[in-house]
């Protein structure tokens, strides 16, 4: 298994050279930087622990003026070797990177007390000041380990506590969709466009299709993979991967950028977050600079209290409830705090009293975000969206005793789908109140009315009615249909049939009547009637009639022999006859002859 690990601390305290004294690779990229001495981006390193512990380090800058560089490299790793130097002390920089590291919400790591050579006397002192400056983070109880990277002395211990740490971190899931911040991309002659990052969950093969998640988004190719210099046709986490890509340029790629599984991440530009570190959100500037994963993105803050406020950023990351993000002003290199992502549906906050309701709501969330919270504020949402969201797993499903159901690949609002039903029904009975002509209400009627657009949850609100679905018309069960001034006129149709069911009548009949197309297909609906081809109409109970005439005659029949057989015309036979072909009742054998189908 591999693991990756940060570095923090102030600027000047051995991070660089401690890391190329544990790993033998320069860690240090830039030629400036070899001239300098100075760290000012990432580098990279890697070996292997005594355990057999596959390690990769991300070497961060420790000048204030790099503080953005350094938060990119903090960003994605879940465990920090936090260094101060011996001879110097707890220094300034050690305060910042420390809130970075406490913002970030990292609990496993350990202290490195470096250029121990150069002040052993000082060794108990600056402990004592680490410990203390430490205590109200999640690195409070992190082993502090002497060490000089000029003597060697302490490197052992250092690989020895790197073990022990690491074997406390938690494993990530290398079945989970996959999210990889960019932190490097550049061409390679003969090769093309390749990123670097921090692979913290999901796995990465050869020949995977990737998002990738920036100002725009474009689906790419991985065509191939290294990990720590060597060729891989697959890679889990914890990881530091580099990705040879197919579909974009180099040029189009930077640094914040995000490669994601398609379609499994939800891509945001405005949510709402809890704070966990640094003042509160009230005393912070509207105008703000936002790190996320290895992003730096400016961002509008809007405070509903001292813990909670929205974010509204300049572009879609995909960011979901529990994630950690780092606030800073947007001059000067200063951590002003961190925040963790706590809704990313938020919702409109137009009318009075909308803030200050939310508020509440927010407050009561736990920072991971509810599914059950959400569906009752949001009346429903889809499974798959909670899933995007990580509030569900497959595992996961409602208990019989909560106010939610499932239904339909929806999590829904008991008093919501309540309320549906009840609208619906209410709908479909004012439809049969103001047009006892009309079948019911059409579903794309009712879908509209009820503001549901989705269709298997508006089929899940039907079920629940009890109204009777056909033809895509919605009608209460116990609707009997009133055909109102058309009663008379089907009477009258229906009194000629008693003596003649056969008698079709004209169209100036029907004229007569006062019976339309509308008036004859409400009489056709309730069985009063029958419409043939060509405006033909007959009785319920003649198609009947007529196989009981059809089934004295020889078989097969001709069409001349069906019409003197019910003592009709062409007009009414010819109809009747693709009638009951219809119905399967009779066969065609011929151009002129048909049979009864036995």
């Amino acid at each position: 298994m591999s693991y990756v690990i940060a570095t923090a601390g102030h600027v000047d305290h051995g991070k660089s050279t401690l890391v190329r004294a544990l790993t033998g690779i320069e860690p240090d990229r830039w030629a400036e930087e070899k001239r300098r001495g100075l760290t000012i981006d990432l580098g990279f390193a890697w070996t292997t622990l005594p355990s057999g512990k596959d390690v990769s380090f991300v070497d961060v800058p420790g000048h204030e003026r790099f503080l953005g560089n350094m938060l990119a490299g903090l960003g994605p790793a879940p465990v920090v070797c936090f260094v101060v130097a011996a001879d110097e002390g707890w220094q300034a920089q050690s305060s910042d990177h420390r809130d970075a590291v406490n913002a970030l919400g990292i609990r496993h790591g350990i202290v490195a007390l470096t250029r121990t050579d150069l002040a052993p006397g000082r060794i108990t002192e600056v402990t004592g000041q680490v410990r203390a400056e430490l205590a109200s983070t999640g690195l409070a109880d992190a082993p502090i380990i002497p060490v000089s990277s000029t003597t060697g002395k302490g490197l052992e211990d250092i690989r020895g506590a790197l073990d022990t740490a690491l074997t406390a971190t938690p494993p990530p899931d290398p079945t989970a969709r996959v999210r990889l911040w960019v932190d490097r991309a550049f061409s390679i002659k003969g090769a093309g466009t390749v990123v670097t990052g921090t692979l913290g969950g999901g796995t990465v093969r050869h020949g995977d299709t990737l998002t990738l998640c920036g100002e725009q988004e474009s689906t790419v190719t991985v065509r191939g993979l290294q990990a720590h210099g060597a060729a891989v046709d697959s890679i889990v986490p914890t990881a530091r991967v580099a990705l040879n890509l197919r579909g974009v340029p180099a040029d189009q790629i930077h640094r914040g950028q995000v490669l994601v599984t398609p379609g499994a991440w939800p891509t945001i530009a405005e949510f709402d977050v809890r704070r966990s570190t640094g003042p509160e959100f009230t005393a912070v500037p509207s105008q703000i600079v936002l790190h996320v994963g290895t992003a730096a993105i400016p961002a509008r803050l809007r405070p509903f209290d001292g813990d909670h406020a929205r974010l509204r950023i300049d572009r879609p990351v995909p960011v979901v409830p529990g994630d950690p993000l780092i606030v800073r002003y947007p001059t000067g290199e200063v951590v002003l705090g961190g925040a963790r992502v706590l809704d990313v549906d938020p919702q409109p906050l137009n009318r009075r009293g909308d803030s200050a309701e939310h508020t509440r709501w927010l407050s009561a969330l736990p920072d991971g975000g509810d599914p059950i919270a959400l569906t009752r504020r949001l009346s429903a949402v889809p499974r798959a969206h909670l899933t995007g969201l990580g509030l569900v797993s497959p595992e996961d499903h409602v208990s019989a005793e909560q106010d939610v159901v499932e239904t339909a690949g929806w999590w829904v609002h008991r008093p919501a789908l309540e309320g549906w039903i009840s609208a619906l029904q209410d709908a479909v009975r004012q439809t049969h109140r103001s047009n006892p002509l009309a079948p019911g209400l059409p579903v794309p009627a009712a879908s509209e009315r009820l503001g549901i657009a989705d269709p298997g949850l508006m089929d899940a609100v039907v079920k629940g009615s009890g109204l009777v679905h056909r033809d895509g018309v919605l009608a209460d069960p116990t609707h009997v249909s009133q055909l109102g001034a058309a009663e008379a006129g089907v009477q009258a149709l229906e009194a000629r049939w008693v003596t003649d069911p056969f008698d079709a009548p004209e169209a100036y009949d029907l004229d007569d009547l006062h019976l339309g197309p509308k008036e004859l297909a409400a009489a056709e609906r309730v069985g009063r009637l029958v419409r043939l081809g060509d405006g033909v109409v007959v009785g319920p109970r003649t198609p009947a009639l007529a196989m009981r005439e059809l089934a004295r005659l020889d078989q097969p029949f001709t069409t001349s022999q069906a019409r003197q057989a019910w003592g009709t015309t062409r007009r009414v036979a010819i109809p009747l006859l693709e009638h009951l072909d219809a119905r399967g009742w009779t066969v065609r054998e011929d151009g002129t002859h048909r049979r009864i189908k036995r």
